[in-house]
């Protein structure tokens, strides 16, 4: 699991809710400690994963815009993770 969680405010395009949704996953399997879940709370990871993805899309078209993008590339926007992912390449 990654150490940080990705950064989406001031992509060019902005980001997308698969995205969104991508972040919020793994902040809930952080903030859980759960990275692999039985099926019992695969449902409630993903009903909270949702919940924070709603949240965030709606933080994100109220705060102002950055003036520079993120240092890194968000994961969904490599080729090589939606690749590896079975992902269709990501269009600007």
């Amino acid at each position: 699991m990654c150490r940080n969680i990705t950064e989406l405010r001031g992509l060019e395009p902005p980001a997308t809710r698969e995205e969104i949704e991508a972040a919020a996953r793994q902040y809930v399997r952080k903030v859980s400690g759960i990275t692999k879940p039985n099926a019992t709370i695969t449902d409630l990871m993903d009903v909270a994963a949702l919940e924070v993805a709603d949240i965030t899309e709606r933080l994100l078209e109220q705060v102002p815009a950055r003036r520079q993008p993120p240092k890194t590339v968000p994961p969904l926007r490599r080729p090589e993770v939606r690749e590896r992912l079975g992902l269709a390449q990501f269009s600007a």
